[in-house]
């Protein structure tokens, strides 16, 4: 199984130009935690939730006056979209991330994969061990 069987191929971009307060805006309305930020459709940065509410708030900035740019986490950790599902969870230890823009062969922004679809998949799949061990065990 590989990235490209449980990313989420809609993904919410920005630009590096546009206004924080409408990232925010845009995250609240598709019920997203990210917005990846593309140039031509590569991966530039990354703005989560919690940089916007720790980076306005904690800091008082105006989010009026701060672009995507000013933002987001520069040069973000990517992943392929043939990278195996358990190199998958080592790049995310690795880089301290819970979510990774996946990339195509070109670099092109091809999805996002979160820990989130991790915890999904890995769940199911225990669910279905536990069924196994279940049918092989006898009954008491």
């Amino acid at each position: 199984m590989t990235v490209s069987d449980i990313m989420r191929h809609e993904v919410v971009t920005a630009t590096p130009e546009t206004p924080v307060h409408e990232v925010a805006t845009t995250m609240r309305d598709e019920n997203v935690g990210s917005v990846v930020v593309v140039e031509e459709d590569l991966p530039v940065g990354l703005i989560t939730d919690r940089d916007v509410a720790i980076r306005i708030a904690a800091d008082q900035l105006d989010a009026d006056e701060m672009t995507a740019e000013r933002m987001m986490s520069t040069d973000p950790a990517t992943v392929e979209t043939d990278t195996g599902i358990f190199e998958l969870c080592t790049r995310l230890r690795e880089e301290g991330v819970r979510r990774m823009p996946v990339v195509d062969d070109d670099g092109d922004l091809a999805g996002l994969v979160s820990l989130d679809d991790l915890t999904v998949l890995l769940t199911g799949e225990l669910g279905n061990l536990a069924g196994v061990i279940e049918a092989e065990s006898p009954p008491y």
